[in-house]
């Protein structure tokens, strides 16, 4: 359970059941059935009670067969379902009456087909609310338990693909998380994989948060081609966080083509990648770009546990590719350590003097003379108190240097705690490669994944170090029936009542009123704005009159206003225009948007107000509601944020006021979350230091199918 409304199931007896029944058992080879049958009996450790349905068998492998699910004498923990997708809903319904707990459904032609195949998965939700038993596919290759050595998989690469480890992954589909497991090869042992296919009832957000219970799992890799319930992955994200395991997430279908290739894959709902992006951030996800990444990544986080302040160290035998590594560890904004005095002095004293000892270290081509040095130059390196990761390029196989580099890594890394990182530049192993792989080194493939690697890996110590346990997202993703928007006026009648500050105005529905509502506000001068709840850009059609600065000019402006507005929507009902004293002296223009997405709920954006949100998008994002502290930090992250804390020696703006109007804007949406659809303020002043924020516009789009009072 994670939450007051969100419940996760018990799993355990789906990774690792005491019983399974196999129904479509075959014996023809490199048949489905008869693949996931010797997979079980041969290629699994696996001691429990296996049974076997095939109607047109009484023997199978020398086990006794039944013709169907009706005909076993007692329930098991897992069916596994190898057979036709005519066949699924009804095997499903009789595996649900004998008291099945899970069923594993490996057949395709389901949500992924059209419309036809998501109402045979609505079909299968319904047996599974009739039933209580769980399902987990349709269109999945299966579950491989690793560590428990139990492969409910047709896979032929089972028999091979068996190094336990503690990463877990879930995935939906199964290509890419295969290739996961098959890092093995560089000694990234995957203990647990979950593939779920187009997840009609269990999904990646079950499997991630029983792996944040797993005793055998420490880091967890997901592979997601869409989110189906937001507040469900949340939930898992946040219980994996409390629980200390990180979440390393390849997100695909970012692009339109991305999108379509998920859509005909596994049915996903891929969503907005800025959105996706910004969700998994705020709940600890570690966002990469490829597979690379992804092996590279989660083999660090294995390694150690981060700080977010943790300084480099480069040792190597090679000047150019040391000072290649430097280079791109510079670039990448992480920080070389300073060696501590004693660690020069005994550096100084192994190696030659024209050997580099200060951060690179280059020990030259002297191990080819003095193969020693490999050892304790490096375990010096390792050492150095003021030195957190050890960075070892190696751009050759060079025979027996490379060899005695491999042992000595692995020796060093048996010694000392601090993690040392390997990167194997060239397509040639040799003996070095393996000795690290069976260290327990995870060599890396390049300089520059080993840096994004690492640079992903201090961002977690810091996004560890600032995590919230006690914050909860709002979570409210549901779609409005109906929507309808709010007046300029009622909006910022709301938001004053929230206690945001807006200007000083007047209603005026004749050009006299507005001559009067001029003198009455008592200012150098006013804007002039239409009063539509159906015109959002009003400058558009001609509804904005800025500087207005005599009562004459008021009453001009407020016909000329009505006249253009109405010439450009002749069915526009007048409202009136609304009459603003303008704000006076220095500000800078933000804009606050905060929507309800259909995945993950409220969103708030941040960013430069008016049109420059468009032009250079430097914007962030974050959950509702909001802390001081995550306020503080969106604003932090966009380059506006340098003219807000006064660029070049300008006066700063009043940013802590900005802080809490971003909170009492969240506090305002979050206490009538199930009703706004939308609320933006563009632009808000930001005034300088002291002075407050202003809202100068707004627009409030609410669900008008809640009948509920403001």
């Amino acid at each position: 359970m994670s939450g007051p409304d969100i419940r996760f199931p018990d799993l355990s007896r789906l990774v690792l059941p005491q019983s399974i029944v196999l129904v479509g058992a075959s014996e023809k080879p490199g048949s489905i059935g008869q693949r996931t049958l010797e997979n079980l009996m041969v290629h699994s450790g696996w001691q429990g009670r296996l049974s076997l349905v095939n109607p047109a068998r009484q023997s199978i492998a020398g086990r006794p067969c039944v013709p169907s699910v009706r005909d076993l004498d007692q329930p098991h923990d897992v069916a596994i379902l190898a057979v036709r997708a005519e066949l699924v809903l009804d095997t499903l319904r009789q595996c649900g009456a004998c008291g099945t707990r899970y069923a594993i459904v490996f057949s395709s032609g389901f949500g992924e087909t059209g419309e036809e195949g998501r109402a045979l998965e609505a079909e299968m939700r319904k047996i599974v609310a009739d039933t209580g038993m769980r399902i987990y596919g349709p269109n999945s290759p299966g579950l491989t338990n690793v560590n428990g050595r139990l492969g409910m998989s047709f896979s032929p690469a089972f028999r091979t693909d068996q190094r336990p480890g503690p990463i877990g992954v879930a995935s939906q589909g199964g290509g890419l998380g295969r290739s996961f497991i098959q890092a093995m090869d560089r000694g990234v042992g995957t203990g647990l994989w979950f593939s779920g296919g187009n997840e009609a009832d269990l999904e990646v957000s079950d499997y991630i948060h029983y792996m944040a219970e797993a005793p055998d799992i420490e880091v967890i890799v997901s592979v997601l081609e869409g989110v189906r319930d937001g507040p469900r992955f949340m939930a898992a994200a946040l219980h994996a966080a409390r629980r200390g395991k990180p979440i390393v997430a390849l997100k695909v279908g970012k692009s339109d083509y991305g999108i379509k290739a998920t859509q005909s894959h596994t049915a996903a709902i891929s969503g907005s990648a800025e959105i996706n992006s910004a969700v998994f951030k705020e709940v600890g996800v570690i966002e990469v770009d490829d597979v690379d990444q992804l092996i590279d990544t989660a083999s660090m986080l294995v390694r150690g546990k981060p700080t977010g302040r943790e300084r480099i160290a480069v040792y190597c035998f090679s000047g150019g590719t040391a000072a290649l590594a430097s280079d791109q560890i510079g670039l990448g904004g992480l920080v070389m350590s300073e060696f501590a005095p004693q660690t020069l002095r005994t550096l100084r004293t192994m190696l030659p003097d024209y050997a580099a000892i200060d951060n690179p270290v280059d020990v030259t081509a002297e191990v080819l003379v003095d193969p020693t040095l490999t050892y304790s130059a490096l375990k010096a390196t390792a050492e150095d108190p003021n030195t957190d990761l050890v960075v070892v390029p190696i751009p050759v196989e060079y025979g027996q240097t490379t060899t005695l580099l491999g042992e000595s890594m692995a020796r060093v890394q048996r010694e000392v705690k601090t993690p040392i990182v390997p990167i194997w530049m060239s397509d040639r192993t040799g003996e070095g490669h393996r000795h690290m792989i069976e260290g327990g080194l995870m060599p890396m493939r390049s300089v520059r994944n080993a840096v994004k690697a690492m640079r992903r890996y201090i961002d977690y110590g810091n996004w560890r170090a600032a995590f919230d346990a006690a914050w909860n997202p709002l979570g409210r993703p549901r779609p409005a029936a109906a929507t309808a928007t709010l007046s300029e006026v009622d909006a910022k009648a709301l938001l004053g009542r929230a206690g945001l500050p807006v200007p000083r105005g007047e209603v005026a529905r004749t050009p006299d009123e507005a001559a009067r509502a001029f003198e009455a506000l008592q200012c150098d001068g006013v804007a002039m704005k239409v009063i539509s709840s159906t015109i959002t850009h009003k400058t558009d059609v001609g509804g904005v009159q800025l500087g207005v600065r005599s009562p004459d000019a008021a009453r001009a402006a407020h016909t000329r206003i009505c006249e253009q507005v109405t010439q450009a929507h002749p069915d526009h009902a007048n409202q009136g225009v609304l009459v603003e004293a303008m704000l006076p002296g220095r500000f800078i223009e933000v804009v606050v948007g905060i929507h309800r997405d259909p995945v993950f709920g409220h969103v708030c954006t941040f960013g430069l107000g008016g049109v420059s949100i468009e032009l250079f998008k430097d914007v962030s994002r974050r959950l509702l509601p909001l802390t001081p502290q995550a306020a503080q930090a969106m604003i932090a992250e966009t380059r506006c944020s340098q003219l807000l804390n006064g660029y070049r020696g300008q006066e700063p703006y009043d940013v802590d006021a900005l802080v809490e109007a971003l909170v009492k804007l969240s506090d305002f949406v979050a206490g009538h979350a199930d009703r706004i659809e939308e609320l933006e303020i563009n632009p808000l002043a930001v005034r300088p230091r002291g002075q407050g924020v202003m809202a100068l516009d707004a627009v409030l789009s609410f669900d008008a199918t809640e009948k509920k009072t403001w």
